[in-house]
C-alpha cells in the first residue's frame, strides 16, 4: 500500500466506529422485531420497497438492485413471502420466463406491524439520543459517502 492510498488514523476511527455502531444498532432493531414475534428487517426492506414500487411491482433484478441483497438471498426470501401469502409472482406477458414481484393486502400488513416496532427502534437509537440538527449533519456526512450508483 502506497501513502497515497494508506488510510490516515482518523479514517480508520471512523470506519471502525462506522461498521461497529452499524452493526450493533441493526442487531437492536432485529432484537425489537424478534422480541415482537416478527419477521426479520430482510423482510421489511423487501416488502417497504415493494409497496413503493405500488401495483406494478417489480422484477427480481429490480428489487435485488434496490435492497442490495445477493441474488440467491432474494430468491430465498422471495419464495418465503410468497408461502406465507406476503407477495405474488405474476408472469410478465413479453418474457416467458420473467416474473414481476407484488406484496398482497397481507403483505402490506405485515409491513405495517414490522414498521410499528421497527419506527420505534429508530426513534429510541438515534432520534432520542441526537438532535434534530445532529441528525442532518449526519445524514449529510453519510451522504458523502454514498456511492453515486447507490439509490437511498
Amino acid at each position: 500500500m502506497t501513502e497515497k492510498t494508506s488510510p490516515s488514523p482518523a479514517a480508520i476511527k471512523a470506519w471502525a466506529r462506522l461498521m461497529r455502531v452499524s452493526r450493533q444498532l441493526m442487531e437492536r432493531a432485529e432484537d425489537a422485531l424478534k422480541d415482537s414475534s416478527l419477521p426479520p428487517l430482510a423482510w421489511y426492506d423487501v416488502l417497504h420497497e415493494l409497496a413503493e414500487a405500488g401495483e406494478g411491482g417489480l422484477r427480481p433484478f429490480q428489487l435485488i438492485e434496490r435492497t442490495l441483497f445477493a441474488q440467491y438471498n432474494v430468491s430465498r426470501l422471495l419464495a418465503r413471502l410468497q408461502a406465507d401469502g406476503l407477495v405474488e409472482k405474476l408472469r410478465v406477458d413479453d418474457d416467458g420466463r420473467g416474473q414481476t414481484i407484488r406484496i398482497t393486502g397481507k403483505g402490506r400488513e405485515m409491513r405495517r406491524r414490522m414498521w410499528a416496532v421497527y419506527g420505534r427502534s429508530i426513534a429510541e437509537l438515534v432520534g432520542a439520543r441526537l438532535t434534530n440538527d445532529d441528525l442532518d449533519i449526519l445524514a449529510g456526512l453519510l451522504g458523502r459517502l454514498r456511492h453515486p450508483a447507490i439509490l437511498e
